[in-house]
């Protein structure tokens, strides 16, 4: 069997795996990528991030276009053709694809099909369509990425129990569906079919949907929510799914209370599971923990040429992490001078509608830490701009501590939270204060607005309300 020596082989072409492959090209590595499904791009590109949010961008603007009249815009009736929005999804999701392709070029990485396997400490071979390969590599990086869980009592069959790989290729709208679980995952997809027609109901085992956010912000959230028509059931566990009728039949528990619901479809989003099995990880004594692969905070394994980065290692499962990780890993193989990533400064993102955004410690969190806090808020009512695109709803919060004026996190429900979130992720980067950042010039009228009328608020003083 051929070999093929390569100064880094990376496993899993998502935006850590391809990332760190083009980083390694600019530092004058040879590299190579190794990926199971036909097209670049992992489970992000494919099957999480891009096809979602535009499917969410259809759906924002379908609630934009009924909402016309409101602008003194007369429109008649809009109606959604959801096979030309799945196409124009995929479209997106392709030329994606593509622009990997041509990154790869550009680059002079290899990218090789096929299903990769650690059979020695330097060696990777490639099971594919065309035959097998074995690569050498001086380093090893896996970006194997996850899957959906599924539950015991309800695994899922792609028809009427889905998971957030199936509900991506539906072909038809449901009239009504339960979506279990209320993180990022959950919310996303019961904003994007509620607006496009169907019956959401929205099942949390928590106090409160959105649970890693900040309390405040997942308050407002499930308000806004609420209003929209999606109905919340949290503190709610499901017990059991009957799948013998016409209909979906739920029995669940709510506290001391039983609840029965009905849906045409049940979306299972209550997590990810990490691809790292029949990697040969264990054989090469790689240190493994609940499936997650342990590493240190340059991110190499127990083997030290062996590095792990995004969903397949034990730190917040987002792509823009993978990426960051990612380049830590390369340079660290190159000898250059790196710094661990603060996970504390990881912003979050969820693109329902209102959106939410945040980066930093929550308010709870900063407390439990001993920190002095203080707290400002300022809502999109009180901002000429957010009623000029009529979207008043959602606030934002700041978090600082009194000694030394240290920003602490900022949190974010409204309009373009997602976008707006970036100054405060530059904010905690160069370790700015509170102070600094409502002295910082903000143009009006602008949604930015908000951020630094929230920082005024931390220090009680407020102008806009």
């Amino acid at each position: 069997m051929a070999q093929t020596d390569f100064d880094l082989i990376v496993i899993g072409s998502g935006p850590g795996g391809y990332v760190a492959a083009i980083r390694a090209a600019q530092l004058g590595m040879t590299a190579a990528v190794v990926e199971k499904d036909p097209k670049l791009g992992g489970t992000c590109l494919h099957r999480g991030c891009i096809p979602t949010k535009a499917l969410l961008h259809t759906a924002s603007t379908f609630d934009e276009i009924r909402g016309a009249a409101a602008l003194g815009i007369d429109v008649a009736a809009p109606a959604l053709d959801f096979g030309k929005a799945q196409a124009r999804k995929q479209k997106i999701v392709d030329k994606s694809a593509r622009g990997i392709e041509y990154l790869f070029k550009k680059n002079k990485i290899e990218g090789i099909r096929g299903r990769g396997r650690l059979t020695g400490s330097h060696e990777v071979l490639i099971e594919g369509e065309h035959g097998d390969r074995l690569l050498r590599g001086k380093n090893i990086l896996l970006a194997t990425g996850s899957v959906p869980r599924d539950i015991p009592l309800a695994p899922a069959d792609g028809a009427r129990i889905l998971n957030s790989d199936h509900v991506l290729e539906l072909q038809q709208i449901p009239g009504s569906m339960v979506v279990l679980g209320a993180g990022a995952v959950g919310t996303e997809f019961a904003s994007i079919y509620t607006s496009f027609g169907t019956d959401v109901t929205l099942l949390e085992m928590l106090p409160r949907i959105l649970p890693v956010e900040d309390e405040d912000i997942s308050k407002e959230l499930e308000r806004a929510l609420r209003k929209r028509g999606i109905s919340i059931m949290t503190g709610t566990r499901l017990e059991k799914v009957e799948t013998s009728g016409e209909r979906l039949a739920f029995c669940a528990t709510q506290g001391e209370k039983e609840v029965s619901l009905e849906a045409d479809v049940l979306l299972v989003a209550v997590g990810r599971a990490p691809v790292s099995a029949d990697l040969g990880l264990e054989d090469l004594g790689v240190d493994m923990e609940r499936g997650y692969i342990r590493i240190n905070e340059h991110m190499q394994s127990s083997v030290d040429h062996i590095y792990a980065i995004g969903d397949v290692v034990d730190t917040p499962w987002l792509a823009h992490v993978a990426s960051s990780e990612g380049i830590l890993a390369v340079e660290h193989m190159a000898g250059e001078a790196v710094q661990p990533i603060n996970y504390d400064h990881v912003p979050s993102c969820t693109y329902c509608e209102p959106e939410v955004a945040s980066v930093g410690l929550t308010e709870a969190e900063a407390r439990k830490r001993g920190y002095d806090v203080v707290v400002g808020s300022f809502p999109f009512t009180a901002l000429a701009k957010a009623a000029i695109v009529g979207k008043p709803e959602g606030f934002v919060k700041v978090v600082r501590e009194t000694r030394y004026d240290e920003l602490l996190g900022v949190h974010i429900v409204g309009a373009h939270a997602t976008d707006l979130i970036a100054e405060a992720c530059v904010a905690l980067r160069t370790e700015s204060t509170t102070e600094e950042l409502f002295r910082t010039m903000h143009a009006h009228p602008t949604l930015s607005e908000a951020v630094v009328e929230a920082a005024h608020a931390a220090f009680g003083h407020p102008i806009h309300i």
